[in-house]
């Protein structure tokens, strides 16, 4: 049985979309003389940490002797929560791009990913205090004292504010990346990943997929 995991930015649009995902399972099954008996196809909103489609698709493994085959093994080794349930199911597996991989190789995946969500978030922690301590205000708790400062009228005000807000954006810019480096690409994503690093708005708030929009537009 195959089992896909997309999000709903990646549907469509990318190399790791639904489809090629759905070509490289059939390839490989076609070529081992295996029959897709079910599929299972996780679209992910951003809003949830579990994965209903996965769950199901290792219990009908479980109760058939079924293999669940998956497309992208790389890909999705960066998710702690997919290699756990994986470790756990004692599901027979099979990777389109990893076909050799075993429950030993899931084990160090499983490891390697949780080190990394850690590192990562304490470079975050490191650079935060680094940054207080030279006496950056992190956060914006008073949204308009731009306009205050620029004393301009407002069109100045409103440019300030602009260019206030870029300069926020770039200093957010490494610890993007570094989230999109692990996989998490949809806007849902990267607010969960941002606000489980201890990562504040501007003004200090919680991230949320209309946040992570305005401040990607402003990086890229």
């Amino acid at each position: 049985m195959a089992y896909y995991r997309v999000s709903t930015e990646e549907q469509g649009r990318s190399r790791l979309g639904l489809e090629a995902q759905k070509e490289a399972v059939t390839t490989l099954c076609d070529q081992r003389g295996w029959e897709i008996i079910a599929e299972f196809t996780e679209v992910e909103s951003g809003k949830r940490n579990d994965r209903p489609q996965l769950n199901a698709a290792l219990k009908r493994a479980k109760v058939t002797g079924a293999r669940v085959v998956i497309a992208k093994l790389d890909r999705l080794s960066r998710n702690v929560a997919f290699l756990a349930a994986l470790q756990e199911s004692g599901a027979k597996f099979t990777a389109a791009d990893m076909p050799e991989a075993d429950e030993f190789t899931i084990h160090i995946l499983a490891a390697v990913a949780q080190r990394e969500r850690k590192l990562a978030s304490d470079r975050t922690k490191a650079a935060l205090a680094a940054a207080k301590a030279r006496g950056v205000k992190l956060g914006n708790p008073n949204g308009a004292q731009a306009i205050r400062r620029a004393g301009k009228g407002t069109g100045a005000a409103l440019k300030a504010v602009r260019q206030g807000a870029q300069e926020r954006a770039v200093e957010y810019a490494e610890t993007v990346a570094d989230i999109r480096s692990t996989g998490a690409t949809s806007l849902g994503a990267i607010a969960r990943e941002l606000n489980e690093r201890g990562i504040v708005t501007p003004r200090g708030g919680r991230w949320h997929p209309s946040s992570v929009r305005n401040l990607l537009h402003r990086i890229d």
